[in-house]
């Protein structure tokens, strides 16, 4: 979660929002697409985690 999360803040700086889908800025568009999907999706494994510990006890 941590690495998803400084992946999103080093791609934040790396935006050109004049030309988001050119070059360099593209890329950066990706992965903070990428590095959101990555955080979703560890917070509802995390969040069954604990929903499964819950029903266990």
């Amino acid at each position: 979660m941590v690495l998803a999360i400084s992946s999103l803040v080093f791609n934040a700086f790396k935006l050109d929002f004049s030309n988001l889908f050119v070059g360099e800025s593209q890329i950066a568009v990706i992965s903070v697409v990428a590095s959101l999907c990555v955080v979703v999706l560890l917070s509802i494994l995390l969040l069954s985690y604990k929903i499964k510990e819950r029903q266990e006890s």
